[in-house]
């Protein structure tokens, strides 16, 4: 069987065949269905090579569709890069290197996401932008009136409009931040509708339903968290899961120095910010179910401060969310309370 190293671009992707005759072919070609059709279609059945990209997903899917064995590899396994020069780099060389590496089988194929919670994905991607431009929108707001000396009332931005009408500002600062302020209103309607829908499906998800129940732990945590894992099963431990979710420690050890730093904030970033805010509520909420956990936050936070034991809390709840999870069972406040 042929190997193909495709290195995988936007615009443009670089072939590199090697054919089971010892033939080296090389080509570019535009990233498209009909050229990927074109040049590989009418070949033989190959396996071919690919990092992960954002657009890895559906060129897999259609090459696949081609009669071809793909494997989508994680970009960040050393050991797949072994035979390509440090000093220079280029696509030919990039592709050259895919191919060897699909021939002697030197990759680590990354996790392919189910169509469901690729969905769920990008559900959760565009009411983060939704989120962001609103942030945007009311930071020039803020700085606005601060710049004639007003200070915006704090609440939460649905309010927005109502606490700037409180304040006595004149004609000429209202007339300013009406362009802002009409675009406010829609923005904050299609948020409530990406909020609805999220919750809509934790409603109807088990394991999502199940997952809210845990303390600090809302809709939109839930199916962040379950649409970044995908399969609970591919993960053997808790710690596995707080490593790919970037919560764990660095760490440059050696002999017997031991030296850890800030979290590594690898993998998924959103899944990430969500449970560090879900940390952030546990350490301010009074709710009864949350008491075991908050103290053994505020005993992190006396001794190294509030930010690091959010991050903290984050780090365990991954834990006790994929636990959860994994055994099929509810949130025991009381088996929480005794490993604090």
């Amino acid at each position: 069987m042929d190997c193909i190293g495709l290195d995988l671009h936007k615009r443009e992707s670089q072939l590199c065949i090697l054919t089971e005759a010892g033939e080296v072919i090389e080509q570019r070609i535009v990233t498209s269905r009909e050229r990927f059709a074109a040049v590989l279609g009418v070949r033989s059945p190959a396996r071919i090579l690919l990092e992960a990209s954002t657009e890895s997903e559906w060129v897999a899917r259609h090459l696949e569709g081609l009669g071809h064995e793909v494997i989508v590899a994680d970009p960040t396994y050393a050991p797949m890069y072994a035979t390509r020069s440090r000093r220079v780099k280029t696509d030919r060389r990039d592709a050259r290197t895919l191919a060897d590496s699909c021939r002697l089988g030197a990759f680590r194929a990354a996790h392919r996401a189910s169509d469901a919670q690729r969905h769920v994905r990008a559900q959760l991607a565009v009411r983060d932008a939704l989120i962001r431009t609103r942030s945007r929108y009311v930071a020039v707001v803020k700085a606005l009136l601060r710049r004639d000396g007003w200070r915006l009332p704090r609440g939460v931005p649905v309010h927005l409009g109502e606490r700037i009408a409180a304040l006595p500002i004149g004609p000429t600062v209202v007339a300013e931040l009406k362009p802002l302020l009409a675009l406010l209103a829609p923005l904050q309607g299609e948020i409530d509708a990406a909020d609805r829908q999220l919750a809509a499906l934790a409603a109807h998800d088990p394991v999502v339903r199940r997952l809210t129940g845990i303390p600090g732990v809302g809709p939109v945590t839930a199916v962040g968290f379950v649409a970044a894992l995908d399969e609970v099963g591919r993960f053997a431990s808790a710690r596995q899961v707080a490593g790919y979710l970037g919560l764990a420690p660095s760490e440059r050890s050696s002999g017997e120095q031991q030296r850890r730093g800030r979290i590594s904030k690898t993998g998924n970033p959103r899944a990430r910010v969500l449970l560090v805010e879900a940390g952030w509520r546990l350490l301010r909420s009074r709710q009864p179910d949350a008491a075991p956990l908050r103290a053994w936050a505020e005993r992190i936070a006396a001794r190294r401060g509030r930010a690091i034991a959010a991050v903290a809390l984050a780090r365990r709840l991954a834990r006790i969310l994929y636990a959860v999870w994994r055994d099929g069972e509810e949130y025991q406040v009381e088996r929480v309370a005794e490993a604090a």
